[in-house]
């Protein structure tokens, strides 16, 4: 479990296929403080350390993962926001965050407004997925609150802090997202669904 509050920015080292899995090596602030098989959400993706090796560490990712994610689009060189899972006993800061993406979502507008930033998003709607206005939503593992709620679009208004200290900085129109529903919203949306 995590709690969508970004911890820090990794970098991708190299990316290595082997059969239908994927190897990401990370450079990141926090590689000392893991152990191997950890979980840590990269961009919202829960995955597994496997291994450990000075400031780099490696995860893999499964045929399942990169098809339900934005990971096929990772490359050497790109910012990664990293959370590790919380602890029992710490204060939950975001929202209760799994780290298993419901599905990809792509930037459709990116405003400065007076010192933050308005980012709106859409996702396709047949995955009985929704937005609930001033409800939580997790966007590349970011906690945020929801604002303009549509059907198959939602907006979240970004802090100079939050913009600084995670990837949202280098999100344009056109950029695919990893979206993570809130728990209780899609426990929601499956009620209506089977009705």
């Amino acid at each position: 479990m995590f709690t969508g509050i970004i911890e820090t920015l990794g970098v991708i080292q190299e990316i290595k296929k082997e059969k239908n899995n994927v190897h990401i090596t990370i450079n990141a602030s926090i590689t000392s403080e893991l152990k191997i098989d950890q979980s840590v959400a990269h961009n919202g993706v829960c995955l597994t350390v496997v291994a450990i090796n000075d400031t780099f560490y490696t995860v893999t990712a499964i045929a399942e993962t990169i098809k339900k994610t934005n990971l096929s689009d990772w490359k050497v060189g790109d910012s990664i926001n990293l959370e590790r899972a919380m602890k029992l006993g710490d204060r939950l800061d975001g929202h209760i965050v799994q780290g298993h993406v419901d599905q990809t979502g792509t930037c459709i507008t990116a405003e400065q407004t007076n010192g933050s930033w308005l980012y709106t998003f859409e996702y396709e709607e047949n995955w009985n997925n929704i937005t609930i206005e001033k409800g939580s939503i997790t966007v590349n593992g970011v906690s945020l609150t929801v604002v303009n709620s549509k059907k198959n679009q939602f907006s979240v208004a970004i802090i100079p802090y939050t913009y600084e200290h995670t990837n949202f900085k280098t999100f344009e129109v056109g950029t695919k997202i990893n979206l993570e529903f809130d728990v209780i919203g899609k426990y929601v949306s499956r009620l209506y669904a089977n009705k």
